[in-house]
C-alpha cells in the first residue's frame, strides 16, 4: 500500500480525491486534510496568505500520523503566486516540516507537461486574467510554452467549486488552440475528475487538470506509476516495472 498526503486548502472539489483513489484502482490510498484557507479569494495577497509556512505545517501532523510517504500542497495558485523560486521555497520548507518528499499542484503540471511531451500548452483557467498571468509566467518559468491563455474572471474557490461538466468543457474549448499539444484547467477547486476522458475526446488532446496532476506529482515523488485510463492520458504512460 503506497499512502499519499494532500493538504487541500477549504471545501470546494475535494470529493475529486477519493473518485481519483477509486479510479486508480490499485494499492493506492489517498489522505487528505483540508487548510485553513483564511479569505477565499484569488489575489496575490490573501494567495500568499493561504499557502503560509505556518498554515501548511498545521496539517502535516494528521498526515504524517496516518503513514503518508509523501505531501502534495494541492493548491495551484498558493503555490505559483509565489513565483517559480518563491514556490521552490515554499516546497522545502513543507519537506522539512513534513520529514517526508513534498511538492505542490504548480510543480505537477509542470512535471506532467513534461511527462507527456507537451511542449506547448494552452491554459483555460477560472481565475482573474492577473492571477491566470501568473501561472503561464510559472509555466514558462519550468520550460513549457503557454500558446493561449483564457481566464474566467472568478474569485473564489467556492464559486469555482460550483461548475459542473457544461462550464468545464465550455473552458477547455475556449482555451484550446491548434498549436497546443494540451489543455490545462488550473483551479484545484474545479471538479473535473469525472470529466477526463471526455475532455480529451472532445479536444482530441490531453488535458492535464489540477486535482489529476496533483495526484499524479505525489505518485511521481513515491517513484509509483498507475495505469488508469479513466484518469486520462497521463495516466497511460509506460508504468515503471519495479523488481
Amino acid at each position: 500500500m503506497t499512502a499519499l498526503g494532500f493538504l487541500y486548502p477549504g471545501h470546494s472539489a475535494e470529493d475529486d480525491y477519493p473518485r481519483i483513489e477509486q479510479l486508480l484502482g490499485s494499492d493506492i490510498r489517498v489522505d487528505l486534510v483540508h487548510t485553513d484557507i483564511g479569505e477565499d479569494a484569488h489575489r496575490v495577497e490573501a494567495l500568499r496568505q493561504m499557502g503560509a509556512p505556518e498554515r501548511l505545517a498545521a496539517g502535516v501532523e494528521q498526515l504524517r500520523l496516518a503513514g503518508v510517504e509523501a505531501v502534495v500542497w494541492a493548491c495551484t495558485s498558493g503555490g505559483f503566486v509565489h513565483g517559480w523560486q518563491g514556490a521552490h521555497e515554499q516546497v522545502r520548507a513543507l519537506a522539512r516540516s513534513a520529514g517526508m518528499p513534498a511538492s505542490s499542484t504548480s510543480f505537477g503540471f509542470v512535471h506532467a507537461a513534461k511527462e507527456i511531451g507537451a511542449a506547448r500548452v494552452a491554459v483555460g483557467a477560472t481565475y482573474p486574467d492577473d492571477i491566470a498571468g501568473l501561472f503561464a509566467e510559472f509555466l514558462r518559468a519550468g520550460g513549457v510554452e503557454v500558446t493561449a491563455l483564457r481566464g474566467s474572471g472568478i474569485v473564489t474557490a467556492a464559486e469555482v467549486g460550483t461548475w459542473g461538466e457544461a462550464e468545464v468543457f465550455a473552458l477547455a474549448r475556449e482555451a484550446d488552440t491548434p498549436d497546443a499539444d494540451a489543455v490545462l484547467l488550473p483551479d484545484t477547486a474545479l471538479h473535473t475528475a469525472a470529466y477526463l476522458p471526455g475532455l480529451e475526446k472532445d479536444l482530441g488532446k490531453p488535458v492535464l487538470t489540477a486535482n489529476q496532476v496533483t495526484v499524479w506529482e505525489a505518485l511521481r515523488l513515491t517513484d509509483r506509476r498507475v495505469n488508469a485510463p479513466g484518469l486520462g492520458a497521463l495516466f497511460t504512460r509506460e508504468p515503471i516495472v519495479q523488481v
